[in-house]
């Protein structure tokens, strides 16, 4: 056998591993969660193949209101990528201008820093008096998203090297040139760490944003609704769909970081 293909089948399992531990895993937590559930015997504890039979029947007849459970995951997941679109949109063009401007920060710093410790939650009362349907959802996951996006890109203004800087301006590269040709290609690592940050921060935020009323359809609203039943499997089947669509969309995020930043070093112990 060749060297060449020993290394491909080397390199395939390397890639494969991971799948194969991650699968193990997810086996052995439901294992553990089926005795355990089994040790306490109670209603309020259900076993994972009684949420699998709630997420059948949500998905075949819908909840008590007849919203179907691809509504509410639709629902939910535009309002999400509503409010985190607007919050990258917003957060990297002034994290940009306040990194390469630090004077202008230096000087409303008493005045953005005070937001960034105020959670959306706080901002519900607000955001009912002034909004309504999308507009209220996409506020205040705006507010969870923009403030991760923000400060990673301000503080990936400052790892730029000067020296890339003042090496450009020498051979009569314009601003511009500095700005999309040395300083973005340096800030899109962090730029991108910060958007992972803020995904979570927005799915976070959507329990607390469906919660704010005006809505009938979202999983959040859904877990709401049935936690007044007491149907805890019914609630459990949105956390896990909360879950299952945050990681898919970090996982696409992960994988555009993969592709961007094949030149950055993966340090291991």
């Amino acid at each position: 056998m060749s060297t060449a293909s020993l290394a491909g089948r080397w390199v395939s399992g390397r890639q494969f591993r991971p799948v194969v531990l991650n699968v193990v895993s997810i086996i052995a937590f439901l294992v553990v969660w089926h005795f355990a559930s089994a040790l306490v015997n109670s209603p309020f504890f259900p076993p994972p193949y009684k949420i699998v039979q709630a997420f059948v029947s949500l998905a075949q007849h819908g909840d008590t209101m007849g919203n179907s459970l691809w509504a509410h995951c639709w629902a939910s997941l535009y309002r999400v990528l509503v409010g985190f679109a607007a919050g990258v949109v917003l957060g990297v063009p002034l994290g940009l201008l306040m990194g390469l401007m630090p004077g202008f920060y230096a000087a409303t710093r008493s005045i953005v820093e005070p937001f960034r410790f105020i959670p959306p939650i706080a901002w519900i009362p607000l955001a009912i008096i002034f909004f309504s349907g999308l507009p209220r959802f996409a506020f205040l996951i705006f507010i969870g998203s923009f403030f991760p996006v923000f400060t990673s890109t301000l503080v990936g203004v400052s790892r730029v090297e000067q020296i890339h800087r003042k090496v450009a301006v020498v051979y009569g590269a314009s601003r511009f040139y500095v700005l999309t040709h040395i300083v973005l290609p340096t800030v899109l690592p962090d730029i991108m760490g910060g958007m992972r940050v803020a995904l979570g921060a927005a799915w976070l935020t959507i329990v607390a944003a469906e919660l704010s009323g005006g809505t009938s359809v979202g999983l959040g609203r859904m877990m709401v609704n049935y936690a007044e039943l007491l149907q805890i499997s019914d609630i459990v089947v949105g956390m896990v769909l909360i879950g299952a669509l945050g990681f898919a969309m970090n996982e696409i995020l992960l994988s555009i970081e993969r592709r961007l930043f094949r030149w950055r070093w993966q340090v291991t112990l």
